[in-house]
C-alpha cells in the first residue's frame, strides 16, 4: 500500500479556522446521506454544505459542497465513530472545494489521506439470506440466521422477508417459540 506524507496535507481543523478567520459568520451544514444499502456494508456517506454568510445559508447558496464516506470498524476513530469521522471529511473537502486548503495544492484532506492508507472500502455482502432460509426446516435455524443477518447489516427489505418467514413456519404449525428472536406482527427492522 502507498505511503503518503500526511504533513502535506491540511486538517479539516485548520481549514475551518481559515475560513471562519475570513469570513467569522460561515456555517457548515452537513446531511447524512446514508441509505439502507449503504449501512448493509457498514457504511455512512455525508455531504456538507459551506456557506460563508447566513444570508447565503437562508438563499440556500452554498460557496461549495463536499462528499465523503467511512466505514465502520477499520481502524482508528471509525471502530466507534466512522459517521463523524465521514462528516469532518465531507467538511474538509466543502472548504478545499471552496478554496480553503491551505497552502498546499490537494483538495484531499490529512483525514481522506489517511483514510487511503488504511485502505478503506466497503464489502458488499455476498449472502444471500432468503436462500439460506428457505433451506430451513425450523423456527430455530430461522432465529439464528435472522440474529446473524441483522448483526451482519442486512438490508430492512431482508430482515422483513426472514421475519415473513417466520410467520410461514407458524401459520403450518412449526414451533412458535415465541422467544423474540425473529420479529412477529411488526416490521423486522424495527425490532
Amino acid at each position: 500500500m502507498p505511503k503518503f506524507d500526511l504533513s502535506k496535507y491540511a486538517t479539516v481543523a485548520e481549514r475551518l479556522k481559515m475560513v471562519y478567520e475570513e469570513y467569522p459568520d460561515a456555517r457548515m451544514v452537513t446531511e447524512n446521506l446514508t441509505t439502507t444499502a449503504d449501512r448493509s456494508v457498514s457504511t455512512w456517506v455525508v455531504k456538507a454544505s459551506l456557506y460563508l454568510t447566513a444570508g447565503d445559508q437562508a438563499n440556500d447558496l452554498p460557496k461549495a459542497t463536499g462528499h465523503a464516506f467511512e466505514v465502520d470498524g477499520t481502524a482508528g476513530a471509525n471502530m466507534t465513530s466512522a459517521l463523524e469521522n465521514a462528516e469532518s471529511s465531507a467538511c474538509g473537502r466543502a472548504m478545499a472545494l471552496g478554496g480553503w486548503s491551505g497552502d498546499r495544492t490537494s483538495l484531499a484532506s490529512r483525514t481522506e489521506m489517511e483514510k487511503v492508507e488504511r485502505g478503506v472500502t466497503p464489502k458488499p455482502s455476498l449472502r444471500d439470506y432468503e436462500a439460506e432460509a428457505s433451506k430451513l426446516t425450523d423456527v430455530e435455524g430461522l432465529r439464528w440466521l435472522y440474529a446473524q443477518a441483522k448483526g451482519e447489516g442486512a438490508t430492512t427489505q431482508v430482515l422483513e422477508r426472514l421475519a415473513d418467514i417466520a410467520g410461514s413456519f407458524s401459520a403450518k404449525g412449526e414451533d412458535s417459540g415465541d422467544r423474540g428472536s425473529v420479529p412477529r406482527g411488526s416490521k423486522a427492522g424495527q425490532a
